[in-house]
């Protein structure tokens, strides 16, 4: 729970909840800002690896599964997968703070919506009614 991805003005950035926000602008130091991010993790289990922006996991993957093959364990090298793209930030959350969630989120991938996309904020909602 103390890492966390925010989306603003359409990047991923990734922030350390631990790390106390700065005394002149009130915000946190971020880890990481990228366009799109990549969960590599392991389909049988749910269990994530690694996450971050999409050449590096999609290396670290190519890797991973190259060691694994070379030991007799192509079952686990089979098993690793890598999902990139814009995903929604509550999954890409959820993914670090529930373990097993990568699993669900692999389930139902083809059906979650653009990751970019924001949905209105209840604020505005009751003004479009009005």
């Amino acid at each position: 729970m103390d890492l966390q991805y925010q989306l603003k003005a359409g990047s991923y950035y990734l922030y350390d909840l631990r790390d106390a926000p700065s005394a002149v602008t009130g915000e946190r130091r971020f880890k990481l800002k990228t366009d799109t991010v990549a969960i590599a993790f392991d389909r049988h289990t749910g269990q994530m690896h690694q996450h971050g922006s999409p050449a590096r996991i999609q290396s670290w993957a190519a890797h991973t599964r190259r060691r694994l093959r070379a030991a007799g364990r192509l079952e686990d090298a089979n098993g690793l997968v890598v999902v990139s793209g814009p995903l929604p930030v509550e999954e890409l959350n959820k993914c670090l703070w529930v373990a097993g969630y990568c699993r669900r989120l692999f389930a139902r991938l083809a059906s979650l919506p653009h990751g970019k996309l924001q949905r209105a904020s209840s604020a505005d909602s009751w003004r479009k009614a009005a």
